[in-house]
């Protein structure tokens, strides 16, 4: 799928997939409100080849997601810190987690818990206008009206 066409698409789904749509993006944030910052740190952590790393690095860099930090001069080096477009993220992958827990189980499974509380978190979206949980209410998808020339 071509990035230019996704990223005009009026879908903001689309949209969205076409900055973090593949697993190596997604699991780079997840790390990354983990507190991981740096690039040895995301090696590690995924096991993912430096080549493909350094690429998602710079996508979602270059996408708002993350900035870079110079925190050595010699040698040069940097940390990837999250942007609050990566913070708006992070409800994204609890509801991402939440869908694995209840469809892809099996095994031990990492859990999430509330720092203050010491209870694990379980992610509901929840339609801010109606308070309804999404997904117990038919939906409507409308498409933009065309520009009007």
């Amino acid at each position: 799928m071509n990035d230019e066409i996704v990223c005009s698409e009026p879908c903001p789904i689309a949209r969205s997939l076409a900055v973090a749509g593949d697993a190596w993006s997604i699991l780079i944030l997840r790390d990354a409100h983990a507190g991981l910052t740096r690039f040895d740190q995301f090696r590690k952590s995924l096991g993912i080849a430096p080549t493909i790393l350094t690429r998602r690095l710079a996508t979602l860099t270059d996408e708002g997601m993350l900035e870079k930090h110079r925190y050595s001069e010699h040698p040069p080096r940097e940390e990837y810190r999250l942007t609050t477009a990566g913070r708006d993220f992070l409800p994204i992958l609890f509801m991402i987690g939440a869908w694995g827990r209840k469809h892809r189980k099996g095994g031990e499974l990492t859990q999430f818990l509330d720092e203050q509380t010491g209870t694990e978190i379980k992610a509901i979206a929840v339609d801010e206008v109606t308070g309804a949980k999404i997904g117990t209410r038919p939906i409507r998808i409308v498409a933009p009206k065309e520009n009007a020339r």
